[in-house]
């Protein structure tokens, strides 16, 4: 894989936290056409678990979203990822980022220190278009294209992704993760969508980013309006969701990450029913 897009990546697949997909639910999700699993959680630097989920299956990629800065260091980092490609080439994209502020005791300039570590990755060997940055604002966003693929911007929307698409160019690859509930009944929708957007109205860094998109200071408040949660979680029939989905498409995204927010054993059925609405086999 010498680039990024949607003919080497594919256009949907699947963000979850690391290790908590099955093997069968992996096979499943693999037949059903989503192309990769994006694996959230800030894992640790030995990322021995990625190979469980290549193993077993056949086409599926794996994207770290992301691999933590302040708790990984670049050295075992690279090293994962030299020893996953060598049995596994062209399967595993290195996704970084400087994680939350508010969760590191001492976070500071996560800008100088993102530079840093993609200069200890290209010291380490790994590869500029195998790896994308955890990506919102203006600055980042460029620093990931120059250094990296492109980004990987959580917690946004369609408006958002062509922003970014404007600013770092029509070749970087751009994946922007997008919450799904498989409901029609709105109240119900919102209320499993602030659940999981809890932690990030409590943070920094996401509410900047939404404040830039034309957020008030009522949206954003806890436990978000009505207004954010619906620019952020997609819900309604399959057909309506897959819609919401292909605007990032429209709006430049080379690949979206899915995220459905229910609970593990329903996943699957999920995932099979948006895969037709979405164009996928």
């Amino acid at each position: 894989m010498t680039s990024l897009n949607m003919g080497t990546f594919g256009v949907f697949g699947l963000f979850q936290q690391w290790k908590q997909v099955t093997v069968g639910q992996l096979r499943d999700i693999e037949a059903l056409g989503y192309t990769a699993i994006w694996a959230g959680g800030s894992p640790p630097a030995e990322l021995e678990w990625v190979e469980s989920i290549l193993e077993p299956t056949e086409t599926l990629k794996v994207a770290t979203g992301i691999v933590n800065i302040w708790s990984a260091a670049a050295g075992p980092v690279a090293e994962s990822f030299h020893r996953i490609e060598a049995v596994h080439p062209g399967r595993f994209l290195l996704g970084i980022g400087a994680g939350h502020p508010e969760l590191i005791a001492e976070y500071k300039k996560p800008y100088d220190a993102l530079t840093e570590y993609l200069a200890k990755l290209d010291e380490y060997g790994v590869p500029r278009h195998r790896r994308v940055v955890a990506a919102l604002g203006p600055q980042v966003l460029k620093l990931a294209a120059r250094r990296s693929a492109g980004a990987h911007p959580y917690l946004t929307t369609p408006e958002h992704t062509a922003q970014a698409r404007a600013l770092i160019g029509p070749d970087a690859f751009i994946a922007p993760e997008h919450k799904v509930v498989l409901t029609t009944d709105a109240a119900q929708a919102r209320a499993v969508g602030r659940e999981a957007l809890a932690v990030y109205l409590k943070g920094t860094n996401y509410v900047n980013n939404w404040r830039r998109l034309g957020f008030n200071d009522s949206d954003v408040a806890a436990p978000g309006s009505d207004a954010l949660i619906d620019a952020l979680v997609a819900y309604g029939n399959t057909d309506a969701i897959a819609a919401r989905l292909n605007e990032h498409l429209a709006a430049g995204a080379s690949h979206v990450p899915v995220q459905v927010l229910t609970e593990p054993g329903k996943l699957i059925p999920a995932l099979a029913e948006l895969a037709g609405p979405l164009g996928l086999r």
